[in-house]
């Protein structure tokens, strides 16, 4: 059976938004690791509207300094935007809309009892190869990452980019697919072969011939839209909500790495391994928790009772550190070693 992955640079807009939370997030560690965070961001155009709950001792009155440098190390720096104008987002006309409140007293007290903070499932997945995931997302995550490299060198090409690749039963590249903007047509194909390791059965660049307006200029982001892209695509469901927008409190962070670590924890001899976390706020107890691991095609399922006290948690997988913006570019799977480590 085919099987196809995609993945998209920290200068999609959906992206760019994730990164701008995350940033943000590290920030208010940075003044109180003990902060309850959760903010969403929408970018479009050169609008930036921030919403959601932050409860702390934290001063916001330097947004426009964290928007701004965030923006700068995804690459729409004052040089990028005078090159390319109107086709991207403009990092000096930013207008920035903060709809930011306090955290619901009713959701602070589960919290402070030592409960998540909020309730959901959460999958963990991890397979033998390169990168612990599936291989048709890790070649589109290589191959985005090297052009997204290669735009960041050049003043032709856009930084919204997007891959596809489709692999067959034998893991052939039967298409693979790159977005990538350009301000003057440039032939792509051999650097795209050379990066992959093969030559695709079916190549396409830029599937309508034209992409020039990019990033928010062409499209709206929002954070949490690239869960595909951030877990592991289609090889698995997609757990939780969007680990880029909570602090380590919140269980759409904390339990979805922790079903990460552990699938990585009993992949041992086997081929395959998914872990189904589950939680509920205020509690922490987890009402269920499975392992499914697969080898030689035989699948055999084992409840577990991990131990998963929040600040046990947050502790042991070193969580109160501003990482965000660094795991958030890098990508939830990097978080881990192949030992299960924290990196």
């Amino acid at each position: 059976m085919n099987r196809t992955a995609e993945y998209v640079s920290l200068g999609h807009p959906d992206k760019i938004a994730d990164y701008i939370s995350s940033a943000l997030l590290d920030d208010c560690i940075k003044q109180d690791k003990a902060v309850r965070y959760a903010v969403e961001v929408m970018v479009k155009n050169n609008n930036i509207i921030l919403g959601g709950e932050i409860t702390g001792n934290i001063k916001l009155n330097h947004l426009r300094a964290i928007i701004k440098k965030a923006l700068r190390q995804i690459g729409y720096d004052e040089k990028y935007n005078a090159v390319w104008q109107n086709n991207a987002i403009d990092i000096n006309n930013l207008k920035i809309t903060n709809l930011i409140s306090a955290q619901s007293p009713e959701i602070s007290q589960g919290v402070d009892a030592n409960g998540w903070g909020d309730q959901g499932v959460f999958v963990g997945y991890a397979e033998k190869g390169d990168g612990l995931i599936n291989r048709e997302l890790f070649l589109a995550k290589k191959l985005n990452n090297a052009l997204y490299a290669k735009a960041l060198q050049s003043q032709n090409l856009g930084l919204d980019i997007k891959t596809q690749i489709t692999l067959d039963e034998n893991n052939k590249i039967k298409t693979a697919i790159a977005a990538i903007p350009m301000l003057k047509q440039e032939d792509l194909r051999a650097f795209i072969i050379e990066t992959l390791g093969q030559t695709p059965e079916n190549l396409i660049i830029n599937g309508t011939g034209a992409y020039t307006c990019h990033s928010s200029i062409a499209d709206c982001g929002i954070t949490g839209r690239k869960l595909a892209c951030d877990f592991y695509s289609t090889a698995c469901p997609v757990g939780g909500g969007s680990p880029w927008t909570k602090d380590p409190s919140k269980a759409d962070l904390t339990l979805n790495l922790f079903a990460r670590k552990l699938a990585i924890d009993y992949l041992k001899d086997n081929d395959k391994c998914f872990v189904y976390l589950s939680s509920c706020i205020g509690k922490s107890e987890l009402p269920s928790a499975v392992i499914k691991t697969i080898k030689n095609g035989i699948e055999t399922i084992t409840d577990i009772c991990p131990d998963c006290c929040p600040k046990t948690l947050i502790e042991n997988l070193k969580l109160n550190r501003p990482i965000y913006k660094k795991l958030c570019a890098t990508g939830l799977m990097s978080y881990f070693n192949k030992k299960g480590n924290p990196v």
